[in-house]
């Protein structure tokens, strides 16, 4: 069976500031991304200009569901990405996490960066089986706000029957109370499947990379087979696409 090639990864909002300005990354995204051709794409911090800028140098099949934060196209998404050929969104849903989920733009937890979540329940065209897709990204600050969040997920996984992928910058590290709330649940693909590259710090900034250093973007998995891990360093002519490292796995349900 052709395994699910799920990518995450944190885009780095789109920026005109030199160096790494998006009309510099562009270019270095499009190669990975065409490189790689996730089918499943669960990205963070992407504005709406530079979503349709990655939707058009993808291949026409791929398609992509997310909400701005903000409501609308304001702010950042937690758009996912992915391959009409092979899944079939059958419904999908944003919610904030906050103690409003509803309420567009509601944070609670001491969090001053607005933080949502978009979920999508998808039929795989190749086996007629659902799976449900959660894409997130936690506050880079508040460390109440990042265990909350977890539960949040958590406790919506939990009364959920279908098979879960679930990718995401955590803005924390395995063994932190959030990993634990989530590994309680699911499994990290990272240390359950084949690690196909070397371990880093999957956010550098720019600059050199760490080796085994601070790994806070994840792929978990419920209800799924993990044939491959890997953490993706491309880069081209010194610039990459992003300040973080784009995660992947190859998994089969």
């Amino acid at each position: 069976m052709e395994p699910l090639r799920v990518m995450s990864f944190n885009l780095k909002f789109a920026s005109a500031a030199e160096p790494n300005s998006w009309a510099s990354r562009r270019p270095v995204m499009a190669q990975l991304l065409m490189n790689e051709l996730p089918t499943l794409l669960g990205t963070q911090e992407g504005l709406y200009g530079q979503l349709g800028d990655i939707a058009h140098d993808l291949p026409d099949h791929y398609d992509w569901i997310g909400l701005g934060r903000l409501g609308g196209s304001h702010d950042e998404f937690m758009a996912i990405f992915f391959d009409t050929l092979r899944l079939e969104p059958l419904e999908f849903d944003h919610e904030w996490l906050s103690d409003t989920p509803k309420v567009v733009g509601s944070r609670s937890w001491g969090n001053n960066v607005v933080r949502m979540v978009t979920w999508i329940r998808f039929a795989d065209r190749l086996t007629g089986k659902q799976f449900v897709a959660v894409n997130t990204h936690f506050d880079h600050e508040s460390a109440n706000a990042r265990l909350r969040s977890a539960e949040v997920v958590r406790d919506r996984l939990q009364a959920q029957t279908l098979p879960v992928v679930v990718t995401g910058d955590f803005n924390d590290v395995p063994g932190s109370p959030p990993y634990a709330a989530l590994t309680g649940l699911l499994a990290d693909t990272w240390l359950t499947g084949p690690q196909q590259t070397p371990a880093y710090g999957t956010f550098h900034g720019y600059g050199p990379l760490v080796p085994d250093g601070p790994r806070i973007d994840w792929i978990l998995t419920r209800g799924a087979a993990v044939e491959s891990a890997a953490i993706n360093t491309y880069r081209r002519d010194g610039q990459y696409p992003s300040d973080h490292l784009a995660v992947q796995a190859s998994i089969t349900f």
